[in-house]
């Protein structure tokens, strides 16, 4: 079996330490509990590992006392919990531990970052570090792929994106019916059970709205007005869906808002294999007619992936005005304005009058196949 070192791995090394607590994030099945392992077979000390999935471990914890905790540690001083969004108030939980155990190092992962931020960031402001873990990278692909096979490599994971597992599916249909799968029982699960909301199909159905409008601005209103909802309920249900990981939300740039437009937001899915699943189109890239957002959903979300494993610090938005012109992504980083295009094909392409007279100090690059590796490096 394939097992590719993770680029966030050193960094959670590094900043697992006494009496902090290292939390790792991230959807379902990119392979958290694999990393965690890795990364604890490194440090090679005895460690207790606990499940919060585990009835048993909940009963356990529930306790919260110095003396309890010591007696569940024993001589253990590296502790390391699963699924720890399942257990109730394990902030709290964490706090007394790492405040009273002296030499205790803690790491934990979860699925969901709004259980666990809701019930451990508060508590643990000052004593964690927190990660973000998404599905593989292409940097994480160069381990085992040359640059002859790199390209068609990339077409395919236009389509079926970068969840670890599918790299031990090389038949079509198999990777078809994991994703089918991920979608029908593992996509929305931590929303239904955290959040106790009954409609799933409602949204289902948003995500499949979204999904048809990637690389344009959506409209709350519109959405909806299109699912019977309100437009409240689309803003809780978009922010439910971005902290499990589903979507990420970018924002509009300007600094002159007479010509600048930033009323409505652009929304991207973490994943274009979960796209694909969810409008039920895996077609190659040859029959498509959604290949540019496709190219744009898949070059942003490596970008993330990209900016959080070297810990740049970015603002991240897309540019509009009124006259249509367009940048896809800015970031706002060090002081400088850098903008970019996305285009499958190469092509030229001009910078935007009013991009370059606005902001004469600011880059702009278009991104395709024959630079995106330089870009993700």
């Amino acid at each position: 079996m394939k097992y590719l070192v993770r680029d966030i791995s050193e960094n959670v090394i590094k900043k697992l330490q006494s009496n902090k607590v290292v939390i790792v994030f991230g959807a379902r099945r990119v392979g958290k509990t694999v990393l965690v392992k890795e990364i604890l077979e490194k440090l090679n000390e005895p460690v207790l590992t606990l499940n919060g999935e585990d009835i048993n471990v909940h009963d356990k914890l529930a306790i919260r006392s110095v003396e309890n905790y010591k007696q569940i540690l024993g001589s253990y001083k590296l502790l390391y919990i699963d699924e720890a969004q399942k257990i109730q108030e394990i902030g709290l939980k964490l706090k007394l531990m790492i405040d009273e155990i002296e030499g205790l190092k803690i790491i934990i992962s979860g699925s969901s970052s709004f259980d666990i931020h809701k019930d451990a960031g508060e508590p643990l402001t000052g004593r964690k570090y927190s990660f973000n873990l998404f599905a593989l990278s292409e940097n994480e692909y160069n381990q085992i792929e040359n640059n002859i096979e790199k390209i068609d490599k990339v077409r395919e994971r236009l389509i079926f994106g970068n969840y670890p597992e599918l790299l031990h599916l090389p038949d079509r249909v198999d990777k078809i019916d994991y994703l089918n799968e991920m979608v029908s029982s593992y996509l929305l699960k931590d929303i239904l059970v955290y959040e106790n909301i009954k409609n799933s199909q409602k949204i289902f159905n948003l995500l499949r709205l979204i999904a048809f409008q990637i690389g344009g601005e959506v409209s709350l209103q519109e959405l909806g007005k299109q699912l019977g909802i309100s437009k409240n309920t689309v803003e809780k249900y978009l922010d439910l869906l971005s902290k499990v990981f589903i979507l990420h939300k970018v924002e509009g740039f300007s600094r002159n808002l007479r010509k600048e437009i930033t009323k409505n937001s652009r929304w991207y899915f973490l994943d274009n294999g979960i796209r694909n699943a969810v409008i039920a189109n895996f077609n190659p890239i040859e029959s498509r007619n959604d290949i540019g957002a496709l190219w744009e959903n898949y070059m942003i979300s490596e970008r993330l992936k990209f900016q959080e494993y070297k810990r740049i610090s970015s603002n991240n938005y897309f540019w509009r005005t009124y006259e249509q012109q367009v940048v896809d992504w800015v970031e706002e980083r060090d002081g400088f304005l850098f903008g970019y295009e996305f285009k499958w094909k190469e092509s030229k392409v001009k910078v935007p009058t009013q991009w370059k007279n606005a902001y004469p100090d600011s880059s702009f690059e278009v991104i395709n196949m024959t630079n995106f590796e330089k870009w993700l490096k």
